[in-house]
Formats: structure tokens, sequence, C-alpha cells
């Protein structure tokens, strides 16, 4: 009853940028926080950052001063602008959202992923 649809992964080269969109779906009464989370290859899922309602961000420390999460309420998207990408942001990105449906369930959706790879 609620999806969340990523967009933007993609192959890039050391340096380069990348803009991940999330878009909210379905029954939606409101959105809590949402977040991206990223699991490398062998490595377990790990947050990579979230942002409130309000606006309050956070930030895994090996992003920080790389990576912009931002989101629009209007249109229920989250954003990631992620710049001066490294092999080491190789991997699965997951958009994550808390959502309140029109019918007052709380729920914990995630989305189906999107692959970034950064080569050298």
């Amino acid at each position: 009853q609620v999806q969340l649809v990523e967009t933007g992964g993609g192959l890039v080269q050391i340096g380069a940028s990348l803009r991940l969109s999330c878009a909210a779906s379905g029954r939606i009464f409101s959105i809590n926080a949402m977040g991206w989370y990223r699991q490398a290859p062998g490595k377990e899922r790990e947050l990579v950052a979230t942002i409130s309602s309000g606006g309050s961000t956070i930030y895994v420390d090996s992003v920080k001063g790389r990576f912009t999460i931002s989101r629009d309420n209007a249109k229920n998207m989250v954003y990631l602008q992620m710049n001066s990408l490294k092999p080491v942001d190789t991997a699965v990105y997951y958009c994550n959202a808390g959502v309140k449906t029109v019918r007052f369930e709380i729920l914990e959706v995630w989305g189906q992923g999107t692959l970034v790879t950064v080569s050298s």
C-alpha cells in the first residue's frame, strides 16, 4: 500500500557526482524520517544519512562534507546528492521511510535499491 522507488544510480568514475531520488507513493497520511542506507558487496547494510520531517539531518562520518540529503515534503520525495565519489562508495543504495498511512498504521518502508558503482 506504500511504495518507495529509487532512481539515479549508475556507473561513474572517481570524483564524479550522482543524485539519487526516492519517490514515496500510496496511501500516505504523513512521512516522518526518511533516509538512505547502502550495502556494499559482502558487507552489512549501513546508514548513510537521514532527514527528519523538519529537515534535521544526520550523516555517517565517511560521507560528511561530500553527500547531502534533502527532501520535498509536498512531493513525498527524498534525495541524496553525492559528490567526490570514491570506490568505497560502491554499493546498492536503499531508500527508507517511516510512514503513517491513511488508516493510521505506522510502517517502515524500504525501496528496492539502486546500484552505484564508482570505478577507479
